[in-house]
């Protein structure tokens, strides 16, 4: 009988070790991923901060050759704006697309204007703006895949009972805005 007993509660202590270790390896998985998600979202900030800082000079750069193209230097510049005030991750998509849509604009101008096209300083710093474009793309991507991983390490078991216990929640993607699937109308921005 004594020897039964002794079982039981070593039986009984063992499936408390195994639930306890699932749950605590779950939890240390799910902080692991939400930390990997939080650091990927900060590259990514990093790298809209990085563009935003070039788009002042941009724009300095373009208005010293079309200073009259007072509505697109604005439209950009309040992108920029709303980008750099952004504090979700879909409202730094969505800025995000804003300021895609209006360096389109700033595009179309340095078309009209060859002698733009040609300035050491505007290409300087358009390289530097691609540079920057390479960077918050690869950030996205690698923002995704962290939010992909932790996200199914919210829903999977064991880890979903973990995440309801101790309160974590699936991250959101960065996804491109709806308008920046859509071409946008260069030439009415211009008021043409």
């Amino acid at each position: 009988m004594k020897n039964k007993k002794t079982v039981i509660i070593i039986a009984i202590v063992a499936v408390i070790v195994i639930i306890g270790g699932t749950l605590m390896s779950s939890y240390n998985g799910l902080v692991t991923g939400r930390e990997t998600v939080e650091s990927a979202e900060s590259n990514i900030d990093t790298y809209l901060q990085r563009r935003a800082d070039l788009i002042p000079n941009v724009v300095s750069t373009v208005k010293s050759f079309a200073s009259h193209e007072t509505e697109v230097f604005d439209k950009v510049l309040e992108a920029r704006t709303a980008l750099v005030n952004a504090n979700t991750v879909e409202d730094k998509a969505e800025a995000d697309a804003q300021l895609d849509t209006a360096l389109q604009g700033i595009n179309v101008i340095v078309e009209n204007y060859p002698e733009l096209k040609s300035d050491a300083t505007y290409i300087a710093l358009m390289d530097e703006l691609e540079g920057s474009e390479n960077r918050i793309a690869v950030a996205r991507k690698d923002y995704n895949d962290a939010v992909k991983d932790y996200n199914n390490k919210v829903i999977r078991f064991p880890g979903s009972i973990a995440a309801s216990i101790f309160g974590f929640e699936k991250a959101e993607y960065f996804e491109a805005d709806e308008e920046s699937l859509t071409v946008p109308d260069v030439g009415a921005a211009l008021g043409e």
